[in-house]
């Protein structure tokens, strides 16, 4: 089994780091991190650097597809190197997923067009505009689409892709092997519980605010 995660410019960590950790578990399984080009690809924060090991060129046929979202992922709608290698990857693909913003990537390829999908609550407007059916939900599952809500969402969905894969004993070897049982200090994780000033001013400053 091969996954493969691309990674580019300007990438959030924990998108594509929190499934790595879960589906790195599977066996007989090799998880690569990818690129256009083999290189060291840097996250929005600019003080993270994961290393792409192989180009998208090198991996053309990867058993499950996770792609991160991020600031970045705006600079790969369109024509692009990273959307030709979706459209060619997904054909033979058993999984395709996504965290965060990387689902408006495989809606923009035209992979969830009509589909039921998730992403950042931030941009909820700009994953219906692309042809998906939003849903609020921590994670979906439609077909062999799978996507995640905002960032840390990425562990939930590659634990419930475990599942599906290796059965839930596996899922649940795997969440106790990297203890992920969270017991936030704040219930602010949602813009449904969040105080209101927040979840305003917060959306104030997206990039998606016009949108």
């Amino acid at each position: 089994m091969l996954i493969a995660i691309p990674l580019f410019d300007r990438f959030t960590a924990l998108d594509a780091v929190g499934p790595f950790q879960v589906l790195v578990q599977l066996p007989d399984a090799t998880t690569i991190f990818v690129a256009e080009r083999p290189r060291q690809v840097t996250d929005h924060t600019g003080a993270l650097t994961l290393r792409a090991d192989a180009s998208l060129a090198d991996v053309p046929r990867p058993d499950i597809i996770v792609v991160p979202g991020g600031p970045g992922q705006a600079d790969h709608m369109g024509d692009s190197p990273l959307r030709d290698w979706l459209l060619a990857a997904d054909q033979t693909s058993t999984w395709t997923t996504s965290v965060c913003t990387g689902s408006l990537n495989l809606a923009d390829a035209g992979l969830l067009t009509g589909r039921r999908a998730t992403t950042n609550w931030m941009a909820m407007d700009e994953l219906a505009r692309l042809g998906a059916t939003p849903v609020r939900e921590r994670y979906v599952f439609d077909g062999k689409y799978a996507t995640a809500a905002g960032v840390s969402a990425g562990i939930d969905m590659a634990l419930a892709l475990t599942d599906r894969i290796g059965g839930a004993e596996m899922a649940q070897r795997f969440q106790l092997g990297i203890e992920y049982d969270p017991h936030p200090p704040y219930n602010a994780g949602s813009p449904a519980t969040a105080p209101a000033e927040i979840v305003a001013d917060l959306l104030a400053r997206s990039r998606f605010a016009a949108a």
